[in-house]
């Protein structure tokens, strides 16, 4: 699924009602029929049709064949333009450029904003079509079966920002949450690398127990990262310009993942965040330690402070943790996928640049499948590369809250008066 923006600043404030209608309508219709978009929207009949023929022709609804009515779905490039113009009108973002990495199940590009500050968009993309068997859930879909791909994408974004916001907070060693709307983040773009992308390093014991003492943290701050590895681990180097000494930083990225001490594996996620650190600095490093652990145990017998309770009290409930926790487990998106992607590149023997304490550095080979943010494919004349937002001087998208949905039409006789065929 590509990001393509060139025709946002084209669309029409009608446009982007009819756009909206169609996101409302999505909530309860995984087919919405044309009669509900144009009594959501509020347009007159013909300028509803005409909208729908312009989103329909760039791909942000699409015609359902074989439907039993006349009916759109909305597509992730809907989706896409609503969560940008959102971010637009917010001043999160002013330009998108270049992508430049790609998630499990989520998109990366670097944006900028109003200032011209380099940031990172996060866009989220749980597929629709891996959700069929999520739908059988009814416990937590209640009545989102229809919605559920729009669903969890949003569920996925907010997780991420509000656990983001925490650790912040606390001075975990995350990036700075920026701004969050349906399936997308904001975030600062960290000027590091994947830890997969470097090959050597002249302390590996150092930044090995550092890494194994931010596990043993966040356990104390009642968390589990739950996909902590390479994939996942950014590494910033800072040159001290006196002695010339080279100091690796880690950031860590990506938590639709994480979870609470509370969890019933908690300790599987403990042990496997664990395992995939010291399998890791075996394999790439050489580097094998004679301590046993640590151990989830030993690690909650001091907890400093409940960040997943905290999380919770801000809106992301235990109901959304479950929904989104089922379809990790149930699609592969909660570390056993990486497992195996790892396994491939351990066994490939790809050469790799050597990073000495002299001359540190990390290898140029592309990573298309990078799970992290990296700055190596980012154009030098950046800017010139960005596609600017544009807003017009009209109100151009109406916020949700201003659009009251119309009831369900679940009855004969409403589906009769919205106008639909019987």
């Amino acid at each position: 699924m590509k990001l393509n923006i060139k025709n946002i600043r084209y669309l029409t404030p009608d446009d982007w009602r009819v756009l909206t209608a169609a996101e409302m309508g999505s909530r309860n219709h995984e087919v919405v029929p044309t009669p509900l978009i144009s009594q959501i929207a509020s347009l007159r009949s013909g300028g509803v049709q005409k909208c729908i023929s312009n989103l329909a022709k760039i791909g942000l609804i699409a015609k359902v064949k074989n439907a039993k009515y006349d009916g759109y779905r909305l597509t992730y490039g809907g989706l896409d333009y609503l969560a940008l113009h959102t971010h637009t009108k917010a001043s999160t973002v002013y330009s998108v450029g270049n992508q430049i990495g790609v998630g499990k199940e989520s998109d990366i590009f670097v944006c900028a904003d109003n200032a011209g500050r380099q940031l990172v968009l996060k866009i989220h993309r749980l597929g629709r079509i891996s959700f069929r068997t999520v739908k059988s859930n009814r416990d937590y879909l209640r009545n989102r079966q229809s919605a559920s791909w729009m669903y969890m994408s949003r569920l996925a974004a907010l997780k991420e920002f509000e656990f983001m916001k925490v650790l912040r907070s606390e001075g975990f060693p995350v990036p700075e949450p920026i701004g969050q709307n349906r399936h997308t983040v904001v975030m600062s773009l960290v000027d590091a690398f994947p830890m997969r992308q470097i090959s050597k390093v002249g302390d590996p014991a150092g930044l090995y127990a550092e890494l194994l003492a931010l596990i043993v943290k966040l356990a104390q701050y009642g968390l589990i990262h739950g996909d902590f590895n390479e994939f996942n681990i950014l590494i910033e180097e800072k040159t001290d310009e006196a002695t010339s000494t080279v100091t690796l930083i880690p950031t860590i990225i990506d938590f639709p993942q994480m979870v609470s001490i509370d969890h019933a594996n908690a300790e599987y996620y403990f042990d496997r965040d664990v395992d995939c650190i010291k399998r890791f600095f075996s394999r790439r490093f050489g580097f094998t330690s004679d301590e046993p652990g640590p151990f989830l145990r030993d690690s909650i017998k001091t907890i400093k402070k409940r960040l997943d309770v905290q999380v919770e009290a801000s809106g992301f409930s235990k109901k959304m943790a479950k929904a989104l926790d089922t379809y990790m487990k149930e699609h592969g998106v909660d570390g056993d996928a990486g497992e195996a992607e790892r396994d491939q590149d351990e066994d490939s023997g790809d050469d790799h640049t050597e990073l000495s304490p002299a001359n540190q550095h990390v290898d140029d080979v592309e990573e298309p499948q990078s799970h992290g943010f990296t700055n190596e494919n980012l154009p030098n004349d950046l800017p010139s590369q960005m596609t600017i937002l544009d807003i017009r001087d009209t109100d151009p998208f109406p916020s949700l809250t201003d659009i009251k949905p119309p009831p369900l039409l679940s009855t004969k006789a409403a589906k009769v008066k919205a106008g639909w065929s019987i």
